[in-house]
């Protein structure tokens, strides 16, 4: 464009009527665009999250925290006050969200950790005051941490695994006060959980339709799945009855579920019965019922997030990640919670490790043939249970939905431009496209040619916020400084009440 370098006022003019539009990133004009910094990202390659062909020589206009511009290089004008971030040999990408998180209110471990690898926003599935605190102060620009989406309290029946916040309700009226008191505490979305019984889910899932909130979480025991997705149940969590649904064997596992009694002085037992019976079905796969079922979830917008990363994690011996040297990042009284409960999961014995790995194996097939079949797949990672790692975890996760067989492009949507939709933010986030929230990450190779290669992570943009390389070293470091420090009574109190509880 200009072959003289334009001044701040000239350059905000341009991109006004460049074709592109201020408004489109939340400025009305050029004036209201004056107090905000401009960044450049020049010459990148972009990938922009919509599963479009990388483009090469690409510069990308933030204006505060938005995207203002998004083009070829040459087509910009130049402009000596702006940031300029040289991208020659870098890969622009959305900012990753991890759909699946618990313990955003460890405010100087999780937080930093979820940025430091890219992961510019959270659905957090279990609300309660001390995670809604922790998200004003990330709002007020006090602390620095993902964005974030709320769950309301876990609303589960009489009976649950859980202890204090969990909100039980045994009838309709409890359960519809649950979903109005999730409304006034500002909850995005109603978490349900495995114990709510069939005529309190109904209640849920009709409130929520009243008050305007979807509502997701985990399938409950006593509700089909075909049923509970009919009901308006957006998204599924770690595959929970999938397998029953999909096996040839069906009728005969979902009658010995059904008959099952749930002991409410071990509740324990009944998931573990579940959990069998599910790793029983898979060994007979049946592709007719599985396509009934994955056409229902489709049609019905209702989603899975298969959180394969601690799947993967519960169905290995329970010494494999003693030695993980990302437990340096992680506080003595975790660590110590997670050593002791993931004996209530892990196999023991040769057939037993063997029977996992091949339910494993099995449960990244099934995913592949959702995706496949139209289903909505989000990569999650449930951190805070056992060795589920909050920021490095997503990664594990998004290598495993590669083993799923999705291709890269596929599964980098699962956390951009899919999790946008599943959030209903597709409008705001989720792609690097003009008027879109300037929460993106530049790395040093391509994630179009592996996967893995997301985890080269060279800088971290949230809200417009530019976290170079040495940045986000320090911020590291200042987590393995803060998870040596002596047992914080208040943490460790929130982290036992999932650790000890198991998957939420």
């Amino acid at each position: 464009m200009a072959a003289t370098e334009a001044n701040r006022r000239d350059f905000l003019r341009w991109l006004a009527v460049s074709g592109t539009a201020l408004a489109a990133a939340g400025m009305a004009s050029p004036a209201d665009a004056a107090g905000a910094g401009i960044t450049l990202l020049t010459g990148v390659t972009l990938i922009d999250g919509t599963g479009s062909a990388p483009r090469d020589d690409v510069t990308i206009v933030l204006v505060g925290d938005r995207i203002a511009w998004v083009g070829p290089s040459y087509d910009l004008p130049s402009y000596a006050g702006a940031t300029v971030i040289d991208g020659r040999g870098k890969f622009a990408v959305p900012g990753l969200w991890d759909m699946h998180t618990h313990g955003s209110d460890l405010e100087d471990i999780f937080p930093p950790l979820h940025l430091a690898n890219g992961v510019t926003g959270i659905r957090e599935m279990w609300g309660y005051p001390e995670n809604r605190a922790t998200r004003a102060k990330i709002e007020r620009g006090e602390l620095l941490g993902p964005r974030m989406v709320l769950a309301s309290n876990v609303v589960d029946g009489p009976v649950s695994l859980l202890g204090p916040p969990v909100t039980r309700v045994t009838d309709e009226a409890q359960a519809r006060a649950a979903v109005r008191t999730a409304k006034a505490d500002g909850a995005a979305f109603v978490k349900v959980y495995s114990y709510l019984l069939p005529d309190a889910f109904r209640a849920v899932a009709d409130e929520c339709r009243l008050q305007g909130l979807p509502f997701a979480g985990h399938l409950p025991y006593r509700v089909p799945l075909p049923d509970a997705s009919d009901a308006g149940q957006h998204s599924f969590e770690h595959l929970f009855g999938v397998p029953l649904r999909t096996s040839s064997r069906a009728p005969e596992y979902l009658a010995k579920l059904a008959a099952t009694p749930i002991d409410p002085a071990a509740p324990r037992d009944f998931f573990n019965v579940a959990r069998e019976l599910d790793r029983l079905a898979m060994l007979d796969y049946d592709p007719v019922r599985a396509g009934e079922l994955f056409t229902r979830l489709r049609d019905n917008d209702s989603w899975q997030s298969p959180t394969l990363t601690l799947n993967r994690v519960i169905g290995r011996p329970a010494g494999t990640y003693l030695n993980d040297p990302r437990l340096k990042y992680v506080p003595a009284e975790i660590r110590e919670l997670w050593a002791s409960r993931i004996h209530l999961y892990s196999p023991v014995t040769p057939e037993q490790i063997r029977q996992q790995e091949v339910f494993f194996a099995q449960r990244q097939q099934l995913v592949g043939a959702m995706y496949r079949a139209g289903v909505g797949v989000v990569g999650g990672t449930d951190c805070l249970n056992p060795y589920s790692f909050p920021g490095f975890g997503l990664h594990d996760e998004l290598e495993l939905l590669a083993g799923s067989g999705l291709t890269p492009l596929e599964v980098l949507r699962t956390v951009t431009s899919d999790a946008a939709r599943l959030l209903g933010r597709e409008q705001i986030a989720g792609t690097i496209a003009v008027g879109k929230e300037a929460d993106l990450l530049l790395l040093g190779a391509d994630p179009a040619a592996d996967v893995r290669n997301l985890r080269r992570i060279d800088t971290v943009i949230t809200r417009g916020r530019v976290l170079d390389r040495a940045a986000l070293d320090r911020m590291l470091t200042a987590v393995e400084t803060a998870a040596a420090k002596p047992p914080a009574p208040a943490r460790a109190a929130r982290a036992r009440i999932l650790a000890v509880h198991g998957c939420c």
